[in-house]
């Protein structure tokens, strides 16, 4: 899974790995401590370092980072209606998992005795740690061929010029100050709606983004760390960008983020977040965006699904006498464009996931999918419309225990230039609505259904 939030919020994991720890020759570190710039727990980050002598301090830093399908906590996939981070799963602050080459098999043992399916955990992490092989070899390739100091001078360069056409983005927006505002429906323990407000400045070649007024963090799981915040706002203004250019920290040097700690972008400890990286992001997204609207009419469509319907189950699967952990993101409808429709039942924005074939589902799991289709109409009306949600409805063929972890279940996605509003999500069991967050423990027989938001429309229709 390729996710736009992990990109622009791993720096600040791979910043706290160096400082908190001494990376030598072969060293493998790992974190996933939301509070010392990780996102949310299944999100594992690793770093290494590039040496190119011994004894020296290294020549680059190497980076990956995992979303794993369970790290354990009160509920399957890790994704739970927690209110403190301690119920969400394992919490690792940054430690060595490979020591000069060598596994640390007392660590290894300590993650995968809280994690209900260690052999998919120990694939997992061997499969970032050969990437992070992979990447290191390319790494002194390059290096053997041009030169450490050249092949510096070209990475410099390369942040040098992204920062450039992000600048010369930002000097054509009219200045001035753009303001928007938008809710999450709740937190899953209470029933308020949650206020994400952000101000957008513009003021030549550079941009402040303020969310000082969005609402406190709250006690359900939907609090998001600043690193989540600064992602979702890397992402807005590449996309005002229509080149090609490389995702990297270039792009964020004239744009300045400011939040309030303790707020509901700037969550504090001991806040739960697993609903952070995944559903407030998206809604910070919609702001910003919501706000550059008003920057440039006529160039920013209308809202997206504004959620990632996370589904989270688990169980023990009859087939094999084994424990099992799934999780997956579910598609909604694309917000209709300035020039054309919102396209239907594609992933959008902060979520960028990939379907997960019914085969693969079916195979791998005891679940039947009973269908899986297109919502139609869900989009909503205008000159253009937005796209439409989908329908996915799920048979359970065993005691299953089910977290559901979404959101615009009250409030359906905002058009824009007067077109109408998609049509909010519905989640069902057996028939009968369910809250957008909430864990349910199914038995056999018992069919869920999940209908995902349509996009907003633009323009009168």
């Amino acid at each position: 899974m390729f996710r736009l939030a992990h990109l622009g919020a791993m720096p600040a994991s791979v910043e706290e790995a160096i400082r908190s720890t001494t990376i030598e020759p072969g060293d493998i570190v790992i974190l996933n401590d939301p509070f010392r710039g990780g996102t949310h727990l299944p999100d594992i980050t690793a770093v290494s370092g590039v040496f190119l002598a011994a004894g020296e301090a290294p020549a680059y830093y190497a980076a990956s980072r995992a979303h794993h399908s369970d790290v354990g906590g009160m509920s399957p996939g890790s994704m739970p209606l927690a209110r403190e981070i301690y119920q969400e799963g394992l919490r690792i602050p940054p430690v060595k998992l490979l020591k000069r080459g060598t596994m640390d098999e007392e660590i290894l043992a300590l993650l995968l005795a809280n994690v209900r399916t260690p052999e998919e955990r120990r694939g997992d992490l061997g499969a970032q740690i050969a990437a992070h092989r992979v990447g290191e070899r390319r790494l002194l390739e390059a290096t053997e061929k041009y030169g450490l100091a050249e092949v510096q001078r070209r990475i410099a360069e390369l942040q040098g010029y992204t920062e450039r056409i992000m600048r010369g983005r930002l000097a054509v927006i009219p200045p001035g100050t753009y303001r928007f505002e938008d809710f999450l429906d709740d937190d899953g323990v209470s029933n308020s709606p949650i206020r994400i407000h952000c101000v957008v400045e513009i003021r030549g070649s550079e941009a402040t983004v303020d969310f000082s007024a969005s609402d406190a963090q709250v006690k359900g799981g939907v609090n998001a760390n600043r690193a989540v915040t600064v992602s979702a706002v890397l992402y807005c203004f590449r996309c005002l960008v229509p080149e090609d250019v490389p995702y990297n920290a270039g792009l964020l040097r004239p744009i300045r983020v400011i939040t309030r700690p303790g707020s509901v972008v700037d969550a504090q400890p001991p806040a739960s977040v697993a609903g952070g990286n995944v559903e407030t992001s998206q809604r910070i997204t919609d702001v910003v965006l919501g706000a550059l609207a008003g920057a440039l009419p006529g160039q920013i469509p209308a809202a997206s699904s504004g959620t990632m319907n996370n589904l989270t189950l688990g169980g023990i699967d009859p087939r094999t006498g084994r424990p099992f952990a799934y999780y997956e993101t579910i598609a909604g409808g694309m917000g209709a464009r300035p020039t054309a429709d919102g396209l239907s039942a594609v992933h959008t924005h902060m979520t960028n996931s990939l379907n997960t074939p019914v085969e693969a589902l079916e195979h791998f799991y005891p679940v039947r999918v009973r269908r899986y289709s297109i919502r139609r109409g869900s989009g909503g009306q205008g000159r253009f419309r937005g796209g439409d949600g989908i329908v996915k409805q799920i048979e359970f063929l065993t005691d299953t225990d089910v977290s559901i972890l979404s959101d615009r279940r009250r409030r359906g996605p905002y058009g824009l230039a007067g077109g109408q509003p998609g049509r909010p999500g519905r989640n069902r069991l057996n028939g009968r609505s369910v809250p957008s967050k909430v864990r349910l423990e199914s038995k056999p027989g018992d069919i869920l259904t999940i209908e995902t938001p349509g996009g907003g429309g633009y323009g009168t229709p």
